[in-house]
């Protein structure tokens, strides 16, 4: 037997080392294809030396900068191999076949020659670049090392000790601007010492420039300021630096200008005529509007600036966002229109502001026909209806009805076979933009708005249980900046009724009494809490950080109004819960990126509850956990369930969870996207349920046992459910669809020592779990 495992080790390497020589053969093979008299260029090496004694700051992210410009880029190669420029040469003949076509479509190059560089202006631009950052009077030089068919070209470039800044000075005369240039310099990007940087100067323009406008100078332009390097008083290579304005700048740009008037359009649509009926003042606003469409009273708390007040573009900006955010705008424009050039006697010039709000369509409808699969096997049709009405009462308010109904039936055989799913539910949502009963103005970035919601559903289970919910909730929502979201809910109420329960489900709750108690708790009423840090909003972001948490209190307020369990004769439920969401991206070119995420979640009964209301358990596995394990059929910690995934799916809960994952995404043509990545996570107990008097000797023992495998240990790390695999997502416009493929690589209820296993090879039949889920699972 080992004599025949080492043959087939020899012929596979055989097999493998036959390939590789292969692919350097086609690789090496692409010299026969290149034109008589050109010559393939494959790349470029930059040297630098400084001539100095001291130590140059930055000079690592200098010599970065200089070999940025090292153009154009050669052919990609790997292992000595050119396959895409093989490719690019094997299409060029007569009858190139369609395989070489398609391998050059995906990965074909055009050749890059010798032909196609100008060392020269490499030169020239490494000198310009160098001069930039203060190195005046550098060197630059270029040799080319050439083959018959290839060839590279070395650059050198010798860096003399660069400039360095003496003195800083603002050269002003009597004019109000200069005074407003000299409160906006930030001192810090001109301190003695400092090397020549020509950008560095430039993005003090522009940085300047942004202050000044915010501080009425309206037709100010950052090409009005010009830096001046004097070096006549030093030979030793310093220089003072000098800033003003350039001569001859016209009047109009060096004045502040205050708004005169200021001219709303709430009704506005493109290609409308602005001399329509009275206008209606409100607050020193003119608001222009032949039929009502919204309340200038209810508007005008959204427009930050007013009449009198300085041009502020900041102000103007933030007023934009505000607009658009109240939910019934399509486009919102805001125009200023100078009425006098001329500073008044108050040195400022005058603006009259035009907000021009094209609205969106007031009410709408959508209906959705829906096919339905899910992780427990259950699939069939269903149906969804909205009605949205954006401007209920003329406040921006908006009303969203929605409905849904859905039916599944088992597809899956085993004891399951032939159960089914009814279940369906309306919800009404009203949205005001604004923090009832507070002003909008008390925030400046973005609008809060206040969230009314009352809903209710039904589910019925063939063979098991019906089950009736109602929720309603009323809270805020707001923006504190671009990154920062809040989301406080001070009501949120639950109440669950569990009603035609068959024998068979309660037999599961007969022998587990942990479930049971978790369904008893039927009432919960309490409060809910989300902070998000989202720097994702940013595309241009390489290192973007996401940060969740959520909140979870109830019981407490209802405690205290009651002295007692219950309220209204229902029992309520009393916990807190919390989890933490962290994730860690690296973006690069091609779209990109590697994603890590922590999460953790803890919940905690307390008072008249030792279990948290099963709709506030945590869960482990599935399309958004670990991908490797069916939905809901991981832990709590080493315990497994029986062969019927009917009671499983109730049993495999916890009040810890842990997870953690991590996903490389990477583009293969077009819309579709791939990714590898591996999970890792499990839920555990960390209270004991307590036993009622007259409980079964098999209740007793699943409780134990339940109990004893499912307790959160120090070896808990042992116990994570691990998993690999990859994907495919199809990405149109944010809209995901998504299929995984999984494999656990460890199986925390399997015995100790044999709870790791090699990815889809071992593990029989459960060795794949296939995912379909709509967005991405971070």
């Amino acid at each position: 037997m080992n004599s025949l495992k080492l043959i087939h080790e020899k012929y596979h390497w055989k097999q493998v080392s036959s390939m590789v020589i292969l692919c350097l053969l086609l690789g090496c093979g692409v010299e026969k294809y290149i034109p008589e008299g050109e010559v393939l260029y494959t790349g470029a090496e930059l040297r630098t030396s400084v001539v100095a004694e001291e130590k140059v700051k930055d000079l690592k992210k200098v010599k970065t900068e200089l070999n940025s410009l090292l153009q154009p880029e050669p052919n990609s190669s790997l292992l000595g191999m050119r396959l895409g420029l093989y490719y690019h040469y094997k299409t060029q003949k007569e009858k190139p076949g369609f395989l070489n076509k398609w391998l050059n479509k995906k990965f074909g190059e055009e050749p890059v020659y010798l032909s196609q560089v100008n060392p020269e202006r490499i030169e020239n631009l490494i000198l310009n670049r160098l001069d930039n950052r203060g190195f005046f009077y550098s060197k630059a030089a270029s040799q080319i090392d050439s083959s018959k068919s290839f060839a590279k070209v070395k650059y050198t470039a010798e860096l003399p000790k660069p400039y360095t800044m003496e003195t800083f000075q603002l050269q002003k005369d009597s004019l109000q601007i200069y005074g407003d240039i000299a409160a906006t310099i930030d001192e810090r990007a001109f301190k003695k010492g400092e090397r020549f940087d020509l950008s560095l100067m430039k993005f003090e323009r522009e940085r300047i420039d942004n202050d000044l406008k915010t501080k009425g100078y309206y037709n100010f332009n950052p090409d009005f300021l010009i830096f001046e390097a004097d070096t006549n008083r030093y030979n030793n290579r310093k220089f003072d630096l000098f800033l003003r304005l350039k001569s001859q700048v016209p009047e109009r740009s060096v004045i502040p200008y205050q708004i005169d008037s200021i001219t709303v359009y709430p009704n506005y649509t493109l290609g409308d005529t602005t001399e329509v009926a009275t206008p209606k003042n409100v607050n020193g606003l003119a608001f222009v509007q032949n039929e009502e469409y919204f309340k200038p009273e209810q508007l005008e708390p959204y427009i930050l600036f007013e009449k009198g007040q300085d041009y502020n573009a900041r102000t103007a900006q933030l007023t934009s966002n505000r607009l658009s955010a109240i939910g019934s705008y399509k486009f919102v424009n805001i125009q200023f229109t100078e009425l006098d050039t001329i500073a008044n006697k108050d040195g400022a010039g005058s603006l009259h502001a035009e907000l021009f709000l094209s609205p969106l369509t007031k009410r709408s409808v959508r209906a959705e026909l829906q096919a339905v699969t899910k992780s427990n096997g259950l699939a069939g049709p269903g149906i969804s209806v909205s009605y949205s009405n954006r401007n209920l009462f003329k406040g921006g308010e908006t009303l969203s009805l929605s409905g849904n109904f859905q039916y599944g039936a088992q597809i899956s055989g085993g004891e399951n076979e032939n159960l089914s799913s009814i279940g369906g539910g309306i919800k009404a949502d009203l949205t005001i933009p604004r923090l009832v009963p507070f002003s909008p103005k008390r925030f400046k970035y973005a609008v809060p708005k206040t969230k009314i919601s009352l809903g209710g559903d039904f589910l019925n289970r063939s063979k098991l249980y019906s089950l009736t919910s109602f929720n309603s909730s009323f809270g805020y929502t707001w923006n504190a900046n671009k990154y920062v979201f809040h989301e406080l809910n001070p009501i949120s109420v639950n109440y669950v009724n569990l009603t035609n329960t068959t024998e068979e489900f309660e037999a599961i709750l007969d022998k587990n009494p942990f479930l049971r108690r978790s369904f008893e708790q039927q009432f919960i009423a309490g409060l809910t809490y989300t902070f998000t840090y989202n720097e994702l909003v940013d595309q241009d972001k390489t290192f973007p950080f996401f940060f969740s948490t959520n909140i979870d209190l109830a019981g407490n307020m209802l405690g205290l109004v009651s002295g007692d369990e219950t309220i209204f004769g229902l029992e309520f439920a009393q916990y807190a819960k919390a989890d933490v969401d962290l994730r860690y991206y690296y973006r690069w070119a091609k779209e990109q990126s590697l994603v890590a995420r922590v999460y953790a979640g803890w919940g905690i009964p307390y008072g008249n509850s030792n279990t948290l209301p099963f709709v506030k358990q945590f869960f482990s596995g599935g399309p958004y956990s670990v991908r490797a394990f069916p939905i809901r059929s991981l832990g709590p910690g080493t315990f497994t369930a029986t062969d019927d995934s009917t009671t499983s799916f109730f049993d495999q809960s916890g009040n810890l969870s842990l997870e953690a994952n991590l996903e490389y995404r990477f583009p293969i043509f077009s819309y579709l996207k791939g990714a590898l990545f591996a999970d890792a996570g499990n839920v555990w107990l960390t209270t004991e349920s307590e036993l009622t008097e007259g409980e079964t000797e098999e209740a007793i023992a699943f409780n134990e046992k339940l109990q004893t495998e499912g307790k959160f240990e120090k070896d808990w790390m042992s116990e994570l459910g691990v998993g690999v695999g990859f994907g495919l997502r199809v990405d149109i416009q944010s809209f995901v669809i998504r299929l995984d493929l999984a494999s656990p690589v460890r199986v925390p209820y399997w015995e100790k020592g044999e709870r790791t296993r090699t990815p889809f090879f071992e593990g029989g039949s459960n060795n794949l779990v296939f995912n379909f889920a709509i967005g991405y699972p971070f």
